[in-house]
């Protein structure tokens, strides 16, 4: 924000059609609820009401965003991690070339759907807050729960403005009518209300509700450690020296606090073990706060994300589309950054993470004018596998391989064989095909082309708060205690003695409680990954020790990604560092965008990774554009609508 100025805006707001948005949010009855009439703002006088507004806020706030492309969009794509895959329908927001703007040239994530949403969820919880706060009652469950819930809703709304867009406008208070008088605040502003609505909230709530479906005390303190370190990170340098170290204490407190009842799950497969929606790693100790989907067909939401990631396969040849490889959008393909960040024969992530093979589900004669004709038999023999091997490793010639003899499986030549490093230094970066992130796969779905996923979101877990803590610790300066953060983590992502590293699970397992059936033999999906052909190496199972022990001797992988940008100084070694270890353990969970512009390492990683994005990023690509449709509809204190000039100081720099 160049300039914090006052201006007028006719701001027509959703206020008085809250009650048709009220929707629900809980595992056992919420999500079973049906709104039976509408009503108008007087039912929010009553403690029902006040409680529906819950839900509905609930709703409106954590599961909203995964109805359709924007939280990818914004939250993932234009990162080190992640570029554009086979389908570039959203590509502006990963490209940040002349199509990104306050208009953003797309069929699907303009620039004002993330914006609006996020004020419109604000608006429902300040009413909720508005309601619960004036109504004579004596009930707990409005007057402390439905009452926190709105003072926690409200500022997680608030902390991703601010994280995506700096200083936004402040609306504290319900409207029923039009608002003329509109100001745009600073994000110092904006932060500390942020942190004000948390704090009401943590001394409003207990632990007592159901994690990760309720919003638990543990869940304020977790976003509230969040929001202290954001309000501590570089991004907001020049004006937050007075509050950083004790802000920073605050986290290492919050953090400490929640990670005392979120042990983490013994295995990092088990977070993506999902065989049915409500399963139980839905409710694993480890799980903070989820946005939750449901089987119901009359949910008002559902969730997208099991189509972003997933990579063409279905019209390869010996290949169909099913319910277990999932409908392939293709919008999001890792980068090299996203391969090369593992030690992918110690640290088990990436081969739990992202789908290398895929089993023949059509099946019959491939000739690709080289090699064959091959018969392949559907249900049996694999149909493609993604090698995803070292840069140092020279067995591969070509990266693209048809039915080529040297590579087999079970003694059978593989229809279609992709290699990250081959000898003829074609890049799979220009593929469609690539191995899919598989953390949101969702086999319970209706139909094989149904998008409406009901698998839960993982908004918060514990894995995240260890490594708050320790990015704390880093920017304290005390590295060793942020070491030992950080280890914990790691060695849960190490081998275990006796673990078969062949062995793979996604949410493709839930394909039996589908109400669609299909033949085993129609399933791409299988319980096998590429380790062994990547890697390279004897088969084991033995332990691995993923354990760091000096700042000085970081892990191979660290030591040449900290090579390629250029760092010397133990801050940032250890800064990137922990960037790298939130990458490996969070990979596609809707945190990068946020960290990299809040550490102002955006652009840097980027440049460095992203091909798409890497000729236009430019230094204020750290905040999004204010849209255009807001800037328009701003009026001057005459009643005009705003020049140009007065626009434009209103807007984000650059844009």
């Amino acid at each position: 924000m160049k300039n914090k100025e006052k201006y007028f805006i006719r701001l027509f707001t959703a206020f008085v059609f809250i009650a048709s948005l009220l929707t629900s949010c809980t595992k056992d009855t919420f999500l079973d609820e049906e709104l039976k009439t509408q009503r108008n703002n007087d039912f929010f006088e009553t403690e029902d009401g006040v409680l529906q507004l819950a839900v509905g806020a609930y709703q409106r706030s954590l599961a909203a965003m995964f109805g359709n492309e924007e939280q990818f969009a914004t939250t993932n794509y234009g990162t080190d991690e992640f570029h554009v895959g086979g389908d570039a329908t959203n590509s502006s927001w990963n490209n940040y070339d002349a199509s990104f703007g306050p208009i953003v040239q797309t069929t699907r994530t303009t620039s004002d759907i993330p914006w609006d949403r996020y004020y419109v969820a604000i608006g429902m919880t300040n009413q909720l807050i508005s309601s619960a706060t004036n109504i004579e009652s004596t009930n707990p469950a409005v007057k402390r729960t439905a009452l926190g819930e709105g003072y926690f809703l409200r500022a997680y709304n608030y902390l991703k403005l601010v994280r995506q867009y700096g200083g936004v406008p402040l609306k504290l208070e319900p409207s029923s009518t039009v608002e003329l008088e509109f100001t745009r605040a600073s994000a110092e502003e904006v932060l500390a209300q942020v942190i004000s609505d948390l704090t009401q909230a943590y001394d409003l709530l207990d632990n007592s509700a159901q994690a990760p479906v309720k919003i638990t005390r543990d869940a304020v303190a977790h976003y509230l450690a969040k929001a202290y370190l954001t309000r501590a990170s570089e991004i907001n340098d020049s004006w937050n020296s007075a509050t950083k170290d004790a802000d920073l204490q605050r986290v290492v407190d919050l953090c400490d606090e929640v990670i005392a009842n979120h042990p983490l799950a013994p295995n990092f497969q088990d977070i993506w073990a999902y065989t049915e929606p409500d399963g139980a790693n839905e409710f694993l100790p480890e799980l903070i706060l989820s946005a939750q989907f449901s089987k119901a067909t009359h949910a008002a939401y559902s969730n997208f994300h099991h189509v972003a990631f997933t990579a063409r396969y279905d019209d390869l040849p010996m290949m169909r589309r099913d319910l277990t490889g999932m409908r392939p959008y293709s919008r999001l393909a890792p980068t090299y950054f996203a391969y090369d960040a593992y030690d992918k024969i110690n640290d088990s992530r990436f081969w739990k993470t992202f789908r290398t093979k895929h089993r023949v589900n059509r099946g019959g004669t491939f000739d690709d004018g080289t090699f064959g004709p091959v018969e392949y038999v559907p249900g049996v023999d694999l149909g493609i596998l993604y090698i995803i091997n070292s840069p140092e490793d020279d067995r591969f010639e070509f990266t693209k391989n048809n039915n080529n003899p040297d590579i087999l499986y079970n003694g059978k030549t593989i229809p279609h064989v992709y290699v990250a490093h081959a000898a003829d230094g074609v890049s799979l970066l220009a593929e469609p095909r690539f191995p899919s992130l598989s953390k949101h796969f969702d086999s319970a779905r209706n139909s094989i082309n149904d998008n409406r996923g009901m698998r839960d979101e993982i908004l918060a877990r514990s894995a995240e708060t260890y490594l708050m803590a320790a990015e704390a610790h880093i920017r304290m300066g005390t590295y060793a205690q942020a070491l030992a953060y950080i280890n914990e983590v790691r060695m849960r992502a190490a081998y275990q003695d006796g673990e078969d590293r062949s062995y793979y699970t996604d949410g493709a397992e839930a394909y039996p409680t589908s109400d669609f059936s299909q033949p085993f033999e129609h399933n791409s999906y299988m319980n096998e990954n590429s380790y062994y052909e990547s890697n390279n190496i004897p088969v084991t199972t033995a332990a691995t020790d993923l354990m760091v022990t000096s700042i000085s001797d970081l892990p191979e992988e660290d030591e040449a990604i900290i090579a390629k940008l250029g760092y010397a100084s133990d801050y940032d070694r250890m800064l990137c560092f922990l960037l790298n270890e939130r990458s490996r353990e969070l990979m596609g969970e809707w945190h990068r965008w946020e960290d990299l512009s809040r550490t102002l390492t955006l652009v840097e990683r980027t440049r460095a990774y992203n091909p798409g994005a890497a000729p236009f990023i430019q230094d204020y690509h750290v905040l999004r554009p204010i849209p255009q449709t807001f800037l328009d509809g701003v009026y001057s204190s005459e009643g005009a609508p705003l020049t140009p000039e007065q626009k434009d100081n209103i807007q984000n720099p650059g844009y």
